[in-house]
């Protein structure tokens, strides 16, 4: 089985000095070498790390890893990356060390990450200069959920839709229709609503995007604080009593096991 060496290294001067195996930041370190490790194994963790011998380099800060089989997915999407910045073929574990990487270079320019291998026509450099995008076909799955928000708005005369403000302050845009506006007896608009929809969820972020609604459940929390009053009044009740089931038998006139 063929293999061949991947050299991941880490170029950052944003502390005022360039990272090398000789001086870099323990948190720096820490995540770095937690990044490389996840961006090898991938999503189908083809590669052990936990039994992969690596060497840290300088140049500035890398971690080379001397043999690595060749028919292993990873070698096609370095090729990939080499080739472009559409990239079809990264799995979601990649594509988010990678989005990362990309993301931490943009927000700081002194921050850049190169990958190398004899493999490669050409070294790979993540920088702020880089735009790498995912397939979305990899990222985006079709799923089913249950979402619970204030009810903005709800309507429209061209394209019905909801205006759910989610918990964590943002609004999802829930396409309907009609029909299902028009079944609503009760004027929902700024309650709190849980509905039942159908949307394309991000797996790496959790995003929801393209939501439709399926319908409205009948959601009442004060049926929920109802049962955990009756819970906590029980617990009181019942709190002298050694065993509830000799209880009850003897209330019914019988004798316990």
């Amino acid at each position: 089985m063929e293999a061949q060496s991947i050299t991941i290294a880490l170029e950052d001067t944003s502390a005022g000095y360039e990272a090398t195996p000789d001086r870099v930041r323990l948190s720096v370190l820490a995540s770095f070498t937690s990044e490389v490790q996840e961006f090898l194994r991938g999503e189908s963790k083809e590669i052990d790390t936990a039994q992969l011998d690596v060497a840290v380099i300088k140049g500035s800060y890398g971690i080379y890893a001397p043999a690595i089989p060749t028919e292993y997915e990873i070698f096609n999407v370095l090729r990939e990356m080499a080739a472009g910045f559409t990239l079809k073929a990264i799995d979601p574990k990649r594509w988010s060390i990678v989005d990362r990487w990309q993301r931490r270079s943009k927000n700081s320019k002194e921050i850049a990450v190169r990958i190398e291998s004899p493999a490669l026509s050409r070294p790979i450099r993540i920088s702020a200069d880089t735009d790498f995008v995912a397939d979305d076909s990899k990222v985006w799955l079709e799923v089913e959920r249950y979402v619970r928000g204030e009810l903005q708005d709800l309507g429209g005369s061209t394209k019905p839709n909801a205006h759910l403000r989610l918990p964590d302050g943002q609004t999802l845009y829930v396409a309907t229709d009609r029909d299902t506006v028009r079944k609503e007896k009760e004027n929902l608009v700024f309650q709190f609503v849980t509905l039942r929809i159908k949307a394309k969820m991000n797996l790496l972020t959790g995003e929801l995007k393209h939501a439709r609604l399926i319908e409205f459940v009948d959601y009442r929390p004060e049926a929920e604080e109802d049962l955990t009053t009756l819970r906590t009044r029980a617990a009181i009740a019942w709190k002298d009593v050694p065993n509830a089931s000799d209880w009850v038998d003897t209330l019914r006139g019988g004798e316990s096991d």
